[in-house]
C-alpha cells in the first residue's frame, strides 16, 4: 500500500467519523441551542433535522473547497484527466467519508429516511470517486462534480423551515426557495454542458484512451445516473418554486381587489 492510498484512506475514515459525532451528538447539542424549536420536534423529525445539518456541514466544506481548487488548482486544470490530483484528492476522500456516513445513516434508520434515490446516488458517486483515488485521473472531473453540493445547504433549510412550520409565503422562506431554485439550476443543470463537452472534446486522444476501457465507461455511466436524477430534482423544484410565485401573485391580486384597487 502506497503513502497516497493510506492517506486517503486515513482521510476518508476520519471524514466517516467526524461527520458521525456531528450526526449522533453535536447536532443535537448545537439545534437545541440555536433553535428552540428543534426540541419539540418527533424523534423521526429529529433524526431527520440532523442528517440534513451534516449535509449542509458537508456541503459547505467540499462545496468552498472544490470552488477554490476549481478557480486556483493550475496542476489540476492544466490537465483535466491526468493532472496532479492530490488537493482535488484530498476534498473527494471527505466527500467519500461523507456518503459512506450517510449511507449507513440511511440504512440504519431507513424507516424514517430511506430514499432509494439517496442509495443509487451515493452509490454511483462513490463508484466515480474509487477510481479517481485508487488510479489517480479525472479528479478535475470528480472536484467539478462535487461543486453541485452548494446547492444543498439551500434545499435542507427549506426542509428546516417546514419542520418548523414557516410559513409558506414567509419573506424567508420565499427568499430561500428562489435561490434553492436559482443555484441547483446553476451547479447542477447549467454545469452539464460544459462537463459533456470536456468528455467529448478529450473523446479517442491518447490521454482519454489510456484511461482505459472500464474507467471511460465508469466516466460516463455514473456522471449519466448522477444527471437524470439531478434534472427529476430539478423538475420537481421548479414546479414548486413556480407554484408558490404563483400563489403569491394571486394573493397579491386578491389584496388589490379588496382594496379597491385594479394594479
Amino acid at each position: 500500500m502506497d503513502v497516497n492510498t493510506k492517506l486517503f484512506i486515513s482521510i476518508i475514515c476520519t471524514s466517516f467519523f467526524t461527520f458521525q459525532l456531528l450526526f449522533y451528538f453535536v447536532s443535537y447539542w448545537f439545534s437545541a441551542k440555536v433553535s428552540p424549536g428543534f426540541s419539540s420536534l418527533s424523534f423521526e423529525k429529529k433524526i431527520e433535522w440532523n442528517s440534513r445539518v451534516v449535509s449542509s456541514c458537508h456541503s459547505l466544506v467540499v462545496g468552498i473547497f472544490g470552488l477554490y481548487i476549481f478557480l486556483f488548482d493550475e496542476p489540476t486544470k492544466a490537465d483535466p484527466l491526468w493532472g496532479d490530483p492530490s488537493l482535488a484528492n484530498v476534498n473527494i476522500a471527505i466527500a467519500s467519508g461523507y456518503l459512506i456516513s450517510d449511507l449507513s445513516i440511511l440504512i440504519l434508520y431507513w424507516k424514517v429516511i430511506g430514499d432509494k434515490f439517496f442509495i443509487i446516488h451515493h452509490c454511483a458517486a462513490l463508484y466515480g470517486y474509487y477510481f479517481i483515488l485508487k488510479d489517480g485521473v479525472l479528479a478535475y472531473v470528480g472536484n467539478f462534480r462535487l461543486l453541485a453540493e452548494l446547492s444543498s445547504p439551500f434545499v435542507n433549510q427549506r426542509w428546516f423551515f417546514e419542520a418548523l412550520k414557516y410559513p409558506k409565503f414567509s419573506k424567508a422562506n420565499v427568499i430561500n426557495g428562489i435561490l434553492m431554485t436559482v443555484v441547483f439550476f446553476i451547479v447542477r443543470i447549467a454545469s452539464m454542458p460544459p462537463l459533456y463537452g470536456l468528455m467529448y472534446s478529450v473523446y479517442g486522444t491518447e490521454p482519454y484512451i489510456r484511461l482505459g476501457f472500464l474507467i471511460q465507461c465508469s466516466w460516463i455511466i455514473s456522471c449519466a445516473v448522477l444527471d437524470v436524477m439531478n434534472v427529476m430534482w430539478m423538475i420537481k423544484i421548479s414546479k414548486g418554486c413556480i407554484k408558490v410565485i404563483s400563489l403569491i401573485r394571486q394573493e397579491k391580486a386578491k389584496n388589490s381587489l379588496q382594496n379597491g384597487k385594479l394594479d
